[in-house]
Parts: C-alpha cells; sequence; structure tokens
C-alpha cells in the first residue's frame, strides 16, 4: 500500500479554504444570523466549492475543513434544497477525489503480470470515526461537534430509519426522514469507496490486513453496536421501503382529493420520496453485497492462516438473513428480486441447506452422491418424493415453489451470461448440464404437484422456461 498526498501547494489550498469559508463567517455555522440569511450564505458557500473543484476546468480538491462544512450543512440544514445539494456535492467530490484507489503496478520483469498498487490519499476526510469510539449521544446519529459518525451513531441512523418506514405509508413524512436517507446513503457509499479497491487488492496479493483495516470491517467489529440488531435494521428498513415504492407508483399524488393545497415543500418531499426511498433500498443492498463479499474474502483468509484473534469471530451476514426471512415468508419475494443472479441463487440455496435433512442426505450418497450445496443437488433433492415430503414440513409449498422458481431464473440468467461481474459463478453453472438441470426443475415441481396439486404462477413461468429449453436442445 502506498500513500500520497493532494497534487497542489499549501498556499493555494489555503487561500481557497480561506476564500469559501469566507462565505460562513469563517467558523461556518453564524446561528445567530436569521435563517434565510444563513441559507443563502450556505447556498453560495456550496456553489463556491462546487465552481473551484468540480467544473471541468477546475481540479482543485475541497480541503478537510471544506468537506466537513459541507458535511456538516448537511446534517444542520432544515431546507431540503440545501440537504440535497450538500448530498449531491459530497456524492460528485468523491467521485472525483477518492480517498483511495488502485492503481496499475510495474512489472518486476516481462513475464510477470503487472500487480495494481493500492494507493490512499493520507489527508483525505472521511465522515466516519470507527477508531476513536469515544463519544456517544443517546438519541443523536452523529456529533455534531466534530461532524464526524462512530460505529454506534451509524447504528442509530439505521434505528431512526427503520422505525420511521414502518409508518411511512400512513403518515406525513418530514423533512428529518429525508435527510437521514440522504445521509445513509452517503455514508454507505464512502463504504463502498473504501472496501471496493481494498477487496481488490486482497484478491491480488492476499494481504489480510488491507480488507482488516476497512472501515467496513471496523464498523462491524465493533464493540459499540449490535452487530446482528444492524443487519435486521437493514433487512427492515430494505423490505418496507421496497414495498412502500410499489404502493407509492400505485397511489399516485395527483389522486388527493380536490381542493386539497399542497405545501410547495411538501410537495417535492412528496415527488421525491419514491425515488429516494428507491436509491435507499439500491444503496442497503450493497452494503449487504459488501458484507457478503468481506464474509467470501473473510473464509479465504481463514483457510489460508491469515486472520488472527484480532479478527474476532462473526456471523455470516446470509445467515443472519435466513433466519429472518424463515420468519417472514411474505417478504421472501421482494427481498430476492432486489439481489443481482449470483446472490440470489447463493442466498436460495443456503435458505433450503437450512432444512433440509442431514441423515438422509448421507445415507443416500452410500448409493449416489447428493451435493446440496449448489442449485443441482438441491433439485436433485427435491426430485425425490420422500425427500420432498420431509421438507414440505418445514417450508410451505408455495415458499419452496417461489424459491425453486427465483433461483431456476437466475440460475438460466447466469447459464446465459446475462449479467456481468459474476464470471466465477459463471463457470460453475456452466459446469452443469442445462438440460438435466431442467429436467430436475419439473421433476422437482412434479413430487411438490403430488402433495399440492396448486402450482403458483412462478412456477407455471419457470416449467415453461424448463419445456422450452429442453426442447431447444434436443
Amino acid at each position: 500500500m502506498k500513500r500520497r498526498t493532494r497534487i497542489g501547494g499549501d498556499g493555494g489550498y489555503q487561500g481557497l479554504e480561506e476564500n469559501t469559508l469566507a462565505l460562513l463567517d469563517t467558523s461556518g455555522f453564524n446561528t445567530s444570523k436569521v435563517s434565510h440569511h444563513l441559507d443563502d450564505d450556505r447556498l453560495a458557500f456550496l456553489e463556491a466549492v462546487r465552481t473551484t473543484s468540480l467544473l471541468p476546468d477546475n481540479g482543485i480538491a475541497p480541503t478537510r475543513k471544506m468537506l466537513e462544512a459541507i458535511f456538516h450543512i448537511m446534517i444542520d440544514a432544515d431546507s431540503l434544497d440545501l440537504i440535497v445539494q450538500s448530498y449531491q456535492l459530497l456524492i460528485e467530490s468523491d467521485k472525483r477525489f477518492p480517498r483511495l484507489y488502485l492503481s496499475e503496478g510495474e512489472q518486476s520483469d516481462s513475464s510477470s503480470p503487472k500487480v495494481s498498487q493500492f494507493i490512499m490519499v493520507e489527508e483525505a476526510w472521511s465522515p466516519f470515526n470507527f477508531r476513536m469510539d469515544g463519544y456517544d449521544k443517546k438519541g443523536d446519529a452523529t456529533d455534531h461537534s466534530r461532524n464526524l459518525v462512530d460505529s454506534s451513531g451509524f447504528h442509530t441512523l439505521i434505528q431512526e430509519i427503520a422505525d420511521v418506514s414502518e409508518e411511512v405509508k400512513s403518515g406525513a413524512v418530514e423533512i428529518g426522514f429525508m435527510k437521514k436517507m440522504l445521509l445513509l446513503q452517503y455514508l454507505v457509499t464512502v463504504l463502498e469507496g473504501d472496501f471496493g479497491p481494498r477487496n481488490c487488492a486482497y484478491q491480488e496479493n492476499m494481504d489480510w490486513t488491507i480488507l482488516r483495516e476497512s472501515l467496513l470491517s471496523m464498523l462491524l467489529g465493533s464493540r459499540k453496536i449490535i452487530y446482528k440488531g444492524l443487519i435486521k435494521d437493514s433487512l427492515s428498513i430494505m423490505c418496507n421501503m421496497s414495498q412502500s415504492t410499489v404502493s407509492s407508483e400505485e397511489n399516485s399524488y395527483n389522486d388527493k382529493p380536490q381542493g386539497e393545497v399542497l405545501h410547495e415543500v411538501d410537495r417535492a418531499m412528496a415527488l421525491a420520496l419514491p425515488e429516494v426511498e428507491k436509491s435507499t433500498c439500491t444503496v442497503l443492498k450493497n452494503f449487504f453485497i459488501m458484507i457478503m463479499e468481506l464474509d467470501s474474502s473473510r473464509r479465504t483468509a481463514d483457510q489460508q492462516g491469515l486472520t488472527t484473534r484480532v479478527d474476532g469471530v462473526r456471523t455470516p451476514v446470509v445467515e443472519i438473513i435466513l433466519d429472518e426471512l424463515m420468519n417472514d415468508t411474505d417478504v421472501l419475494s421482494s427481498f430476492l428480486k432486489v439481489f443481482d443472479p449470483k446472490w440470489r441463487l447463493e442466498i436460495i440455496v443456503q435458505y433450503f441447506q437450512k432444512y433440509i435433512a442431514k441423515r438422509s442426505v448421507q445415507t443416500r450418497s452410500l448409493n449416489g452422491t447428493v451435493n446440496t450445496e449448489n442449485f443441482d443437488g438441491v433439485l436433485k433433492y427435491l426430485s425425490n418424493s420422500k425427500s420432498t415430503r420431509s421438507i414440505i414440513k418445514r417450508i410451505t409449498t408455495e415458499a419452496i415453489q417461489m424459491l425453486l422458481a427465483y433461483a431456476f431464473q437466475a440460475h438460466v440468467m447466469l447459464l446465459y451470461n446475462e449479467s456481468e461481474g459474476f464470471s466465477d459463478m459463471v463457470e460453475d453453472v456452466k459446469s452443469d448440464s442445462v438440460v438435466e438441470v431442467c429436467k430436475d426443475i419439473i421433476s422437482a415441481f412434479t413430487c411438490l404437484k403430488q402433495e399440492d396439486p396448486e402450482i403458483l404462477c412462478c412456477g407455471k413461468q419457470a416449467l415453461i422456461t424448463a419445456a422450452a429449453i429442453i426442447s431447444v436442445k434436443s
């Protein structure tokens, strides 16, 4: 790992910082001002930073104090315009001036491949402070005096959003809720920007320390949070908001009774809410995928003896998600739709593994191996009438049909490489015979039909697709 500083002299940065912060009365927040005057100053400051740092002809990175001031505006503002503009400015600044990144390294000799170098910008500002979890304000997701979020603050933010998301369909949405969702989106984006390059570097050089020091690893390993509670609260937000988004699309704002006049800000929030909720769902999906990737890298590190006691023990996130979904199959469908084929297939296979009787698998393996660790093995297990009767005692036939349909869909998508970025999984899928898988899905549904004649629409679609593929391949 290499460390570098931003390009530019100290004098230039100091002058830029002084000139822009002067718009905020030097200290950045003169609360004695009349509210609309203060908002005007803050808008002028945000525009000044955008002009000096993000326009195509300018490339001076905002200083730590400038970014901290932007972040403080986002947290402190009551104006929807200020919240959105500060959020967008932080996102755009991170894209233009990343805190860390991968740089193509040099070859040691002509025959060896180039190894990417992990570059970290030393003076880069971060909204997190996981190394110094020393302040803990109850009921407040952030420390406004330092403009930093610690691990307990991050969990508190998740909890606050989860509490409101359960009632968002029945009551008016306050601007504070919108602000918290945008804040969460920004924080998870920062986690992504930190974790992505680190995980890529780890895959190349197997230096576990790089991932151990990631913001994500420090967050999940913090003693100030309840890890399982964080995952469950995040899952609750994701499921509630995915359902709320569908509901809001069905009930347009134009359906309000005639004569009902809406305040301009309320109308703007109502129009923005579905998109913000949708973006929050996407961000939380990425949050889960990051943790799954970390768990996968952790397993590799464990197998190679790279981890120590310092890394501690943490339950894989998929197991926690499965435990929650097993207790509430109603949200299973909406949850699975959010994920890409690779993760959808992996989650479903692990879901079945929770319920498949291990002894019966071991007994059958004496005559013929049934490996239920992949989708093909799960199908072969469910193609046996005795196994089907056993598993429907634990999972309803409706849930089994839905899981099989979604898993088959993901399997086919990966097989034909319709989704990018899953090359490893694609190779695993291609190793199975597509015709054999189609025959097994039909056989599994046949066994299910013997127990429950009713086939769901998603099951019928899976059967039609399987029959079509068999017809083409025959």
